[in-house]
């Protein structure tokens, strides 16, 4: 499948590959991960005042208005450039959360998040749950004009700088229903609320979250009380597009890179690129990205269509997702030999980011189930 791209969406992807060059390396990604530091502050600034935060949101909400294929194409670019800051946890999910939200929320909150004057993290995986979006058993009980939060929850992407979270909750109903969920917004320093930080295995971070009687103002559901499954479901989809593109970003990357190391390294007095064997392993690599580009391209468009089938097309391009990424990850360690894996190498950077973005949200088992279903 071919998209032509508009001369807007043109000059969005050389403006990113020209920026992630330029202030994104191997050596910096260490040098954050080694710091400990969830963030880097200035960095994530730079992607402010370039609009780039602003891009999926409304002209009304202070954004631009751009569409799947808009995002597609930043996200792509940041996949390439190996960008780890937490745009998907902050723009695609906690954004697509607060452009639903109720008019005085989306004036309170998203002219901060554009801004990059505030950090958010979208807390719904818990201990049993899986990845099941319905398995829900931190509690909201209703009282006092709001509600208590009671429970745990884990894997929290950018959950250790978030200013605020978004938090999924079971006001009623038994742990499995999908009826009775509400999201709440909670701040970061909410008394009764602690975290457990953690580095994730791409040298991002995240962070355990525990709640004892953390009260949530009324004012603080997104959505419906106790109907919100299928608003998480819908942005859920949407961060699958985004996440596609960014892996299928790293994919490219990680064929390239692999092309040329064995038009360099030489054995039996040749280079390596010249044993057809591995030119066929190779080859399949590039079947596995366009394979995954034909299924990303598919799902972008259906949801800038709003067509009843793009969450069936979301689960069927993670499947491909995983499929894709451990193959064309693992091709590439195995045909640079021992450096593959070495934390100097890219390489290894691009095998780690794809070994996390095949399990975020629901691994290939569980989305073809879901597919199935649909």
């Amino acid at each position: 499948m071919h998209i032509s791209l508009s001369e807007e969406q043109q000059l969005l992807k050389d403006g990113v590959a020209r920026f992630v060059e330029e202030n994104y390396s191997i050596e910096q990604l260490r040098a954050l991960r080694d710091s400990g530091q969830p963030l880097d502050v200035e960095r994530w600034q730079q992607l402010a005042e370039l609009g780039w935060l602003a891009l999926p949101f409304d002209e009304a909400d202070g954004g631009f208005g751009g569409s799947a294929i808009d995002l597609m194409v930043l996200m792509e670019e940041f996949g390439r450039g190996l960008v780890t800051d937490p745009y998907l946890a902050n723009v695609v999910v906690c954004g697509g959360f607060l452009r639903a939200a109720q008019d005085t929320l989306r004036s309170a909150y998203l002219p901060g998040l554009i801004a990059g004057e505030s950090q958010w993290g979208f807390a719904f995986a818990e201990p049993r749950g899986r990845f099941r979006l319905h398995d829900v058993s931190v509690t909201a009980e209703a009282g006092n004009g709001g509600y208590r939060l009671q429970g745990e929850k884990i894997a929290v992407l950018n959950g250790e700088a978030a200013d605020y979270l978004l938090v999924t909750a079971r006001t009623s109903g038994d742990r499995r229903d999908r009826d009775g969920i509400s999201l709440l917004l909670v701040p970061g320093d909410a008394p009764g609320l602690s975290r457990t930080p953690y580095p994730l295995v791409d040298g991002s971070r995240g962070a355990s979250l525990h709640f004892d009687n953390v009260e949530a103002g009324a004012d603080a559901v997104i959505g419906e009380p106790g109907n919100a499954l299928l608003l998480v479901e819908d942005v859920i989809d949407q961060a699958i597009v985004a996440m596609a593109a960014e892996a299928l970003g790293a994919m490219d990357m990680l064929l390239e890179q692999t092309v040329e190391y064995t038009r360099t390294r030489e054995q039996f007095g040749q280079p390596i690129s010249r044993f057809q064997a591995l030119q066929h392993r190779m080859a399949d690599m590039y079947l596995e990205c366009q394979s995954l580009r034909s299924l990303l391209y598919y799902a972008a468009i259906l949801r800038d269509e709003g067509r009843e089938d793009a969450g069936k097309a979301a689960s069927a391009l993670k499947v491909k997702l995983e499929e894709a990424g451990r193959f064309v990850s693992q091709q590439a360690v195995q045909l640079h030999g021992g450096i593959g894996m070495t934390d100097e190498l890219g390489i290894s950077h691009y095998f780690k980011r794809l070994l996390l973005l095949n399990t975020l949200f629901g691994d290939g088992e569980h989305h073809l189930r879901r597919y199935l279903a649909a």
